[in-house]
């Protein structure tokens, strides 16, 4: 009975430490998304997050303008075209020892610094939000951070994109055509629609980087808001099994998560005359077709998307989180890791 005694306080010991360490990554994330944009540029963020996400068992690198052109991802560079601030891309490979060799845990995240719409300019009155665009990309770091001082056994990446979307005099305009790096061309008919541009060149920069299973995460449209509010978190994915396995993780954690469908209809609406696709068909399911422009990009494998627009903020204070940035996801996230893998 003694001998149980000492190992249920093990036990104890070893979830508190945990959840201690899980705190202080939701912590760092939510001050790196409080900050303000004129301070957090996508370089300052590229090495804030990097220092992060440096813990032991974690290399980081960050490409430059040079290396994003070199690889072909001109999604992510015509959303930065219009800032005078470079883009950035953060690259955090976690790889134990003790993991299988065959899987590997993909993690996406959005890093746009300020987000003014672009040439599609967002109304004045909220702007001042638009910090906390990068929120999917502080997320992605935190987690893999958390993963890594737990020493998961699991094979993981994570990748953030990152850039400003500034209506500058070289800035893309709507109807300008963009080509991926994966090959696919886009029809920009809203600028204001970038968020899933940067992550159509990340998540297939994820998939060339060995990753067999995806997940997405960004404050990436105002429709999620409209039918989820600030309250669940939308999922979509596929196949069904890694959208359940997301789905038990985060019911784990305490977070709430609704799935959406991705019926091969809502494809239609993305459909371009002179491009491969639409990146923004207007706003009929537009939380929706959002999801189904960034499946063409997730490649072969399990891949979920993570919408996080309504969640990512709170506009007041509860008892268990400060009015402002919520670190939302995280916990998720490093649940999704800790049950391995399906699908």
């Amino acid at each position: 009975m003694i001998l149980d005694r000492f190992r249920l306080k093990d036990k104890v010991a070893i979830v508190t430490g945990a959840s201690r360490g899980i705190g202080e990554a939701i912590n760092a994330a939510r001050v790196l998304i409080n900050e303000p944009g004129n301070y957090l540029t996508p370089r300052v963020l590229a090495d804030k997050a990097a220092e992060l996400g440096s813990v032991d068992g974690v290399t980081a690198e960050i490409l430059d303008e040079k290396h994003i052109e070199s690889l072909g991802m001109g999604l992510l560079l015509g959303v930065a075209r219009g800032s005078v601030e470079p883009p950035r891309l953060l690259v955090l490979k976690y790889t134990p020892s003790n993991a299988p060799s065959d899987k590997m845990l993909g993690l996406v995240g959005k890093g746009i610094t300020f987000d003014t719409g672009g040439i599609s300019i967002k109304p004045s009155d909220g702007m001042e939000r638009m910090k906390d665009d990068m929120a999917g990309g502080a997320s992605v770091v935190a987690a893999l951070r958390s993963i890594a001082l737990q020493k998961l056994p699991v094979r993981a990446v994570a990748i953030v994109p990152m850039t400003e979307n500034m209506p500058g005099g070289k800035a893309t305009k709507p109807g300008d055509i963009l080509k991926g790096a994966s090959g696919l061309t886009v029809e920009v008919n809203n600028t204001d629609a970038e968020g899933r541009l940067i992550l159509g060149d990340g998540l297939w920069y994820a998939r060339q980087l060995g990753a067999t299973h995806l997940i997405d995460v960004a404050t990436l449209t105002g429709a999620v808001v409209v039918a989820l509010g600030k309250i669940t978190t939308g999922v979509w994915g596929t196949p069904q099994p890694w959208v359940d396995h997301v789905l038990s993780a985060a019911d784990r954690a305490g977070e709430k998560l609704w799935q959406l469908p991705l019926f091969d209809e809502y494809r239609e609406q993305l459909k371009s005359e002179i491009a491969d696709m639409l990146n923004s068909p207007g706003r009929p399911a537009g939380s929706i077709t959002a999801a189904m422009f960034l499946k063409e990009f997730a490649g072969i494998g399990p891949w979920a998307h993570l919408d996080i627009a309504g969640t990512a903020w709170a506009e007041e204070s509860k008892p268990w989180q400060p009015k402002g940035a919520t670190g939302t996801m995280i916990r998720t996230l490093v649940e999704v890791a800790r049950g391995g893998f399906a699908g």
